[in-house]
């Protein structure tokens, strides 16, 4: 299964920890989208900032 992560809200005014982990996901623009693998380390990255964007599952 995998995962398309979508930047809803900017990192503007967020702990640096937040900014890294949007980064890291690889986003960088308000409303860009990524698809990732579902794993245990990817889920956690999207935990971390679940306030700032959406998730939505895609099967394959």
């Amino acid at each position: 299964m995998k995962l398309k992560v979508t930047l809803k809200k900017s990192t503007i005014a967020r702990l640096q920890a937040q900014k890294d982990t949007v980064a890291a996901l690889g986003l960088r623009k308000i409303g860009q989208s990524v698809v990732k693998e579902d794993t245990p380390t990817i889920r956690g990255m999207i935990f971390a900032v679940k306030h700032m964007v959406a998730v939505e599952e895609i099967a394959e």
